[in-house]
């Protein structure tokens, strides 16, 4: 058997600014956005470059109850985790670009990492695994 998660439910204010943020600043790649006329929405799908993973479906806010979540799916926790396969490569442009770090750079026995906010307030892990992890040859 086979199987894999294929798309994560990301909450946002707004497609695009979400867009600009993902794409923009975090260098993501748009791999889908169309319209979606029966349910009035936009389904729009971004994936970091060079992925074959996980992708991120930004999901538009469209009921009262799931305003709250905006920012906050994981309850302040890190929610989300970036590798990369050149941490300080990445770590520089994005502190360039203004993206929020609440964590300094820390070398843990896994790798390299460091904590930042989206535009909405999500916590993700910025890392660079150790090449003796076992996820480290799954893929970066």
């Amino acid at each position: 058997m086979k199987q894999a998660i294929i798309h994560i439910a990301l909450v946002v204010n707004d497609y695009d600014e979400a867009l600009n943020f993902y794409v923009g600043k975090l260098n993501f790649e748009l791999i889908e956005d169309s319209y979606q006329s029966e349910q009035d929405k936009r389904w729009v799908v971004v994936s970091p470059p060079g992925s074959n993973g996980v992708t991120l479906l930004l999901a538009k806010a469209s009921k009262p109850e799931q305003y709250p979540f905006i920012g906050n799916q994981a309850g302040g926790r890190v929610f989300l985790f970036l590798n990369t396969d050149d941490f300080w490569r990445d770590y520089q442009r994005m502190q360039e670009l203004g993206i929020t770090f609440i964590r300094p750079p820390k070398e843990q026995d896994y790798g390299t990492v460091a904590v930042f906010e989206d535009l909405y307030g999500n916590r993700w892990d910025l890392l660079q695994l150790n090449p003796a992890h076992p996820l480290s040859t799954r893929g970066i």
